[in-house]
């Protein structure tokens, strides 16, 4: 497989931790509205974001813009295997089936 592409799973998971970051840090509570926003949780999660963007933008230089799309829709299976053993949230069946169809669309697309 392409390095290229590697680097756009990889951006999507770790797009995916910031979002569990950004989760855990809105289920807290906070003394004041500030530190809310102002967290390590945040600020971190926000630099991956900001990690990811730059590691996308470097990607694409060298794989077709139609591959983005569907690798990006692994991050919807990143973040539900992550909120299962993270943060133990317990996933249904209608979840388990979408994410299983979107693996089947990558990996049809990917061939």
């Amino acid at each position: 497989m392409n390095k290229y592409i590697m680097i756009l799973f990889g951006a999507t998971f770790f797009s995916a931790i910031s979002q569990i970051l950004l989760k855990t840090s809105a289920n807290r509570t906070y003394k004041s509205w500030i530190y809310e926003y102002l967290n390590w949780r945040v600020i971190l999660a926000y630099a991956i974001f900001f990690g990811v963007l730059m590691l996308n933008t470097y990607a694409f230089t060298k794989v077709d813009l139609r591959y983005g799309a569907v690798i990006d829709g692994c991050t919807y299976t990143f973040v539900m295997l992550m909120s299962f053993f993270l943060l133990k949230e317990k996933f249904t069946k209608k979840k388990l089936i979408g994410n299983l169809i979107i693996i089947a669309g990558v990996m049809v697309y990917m061939l």
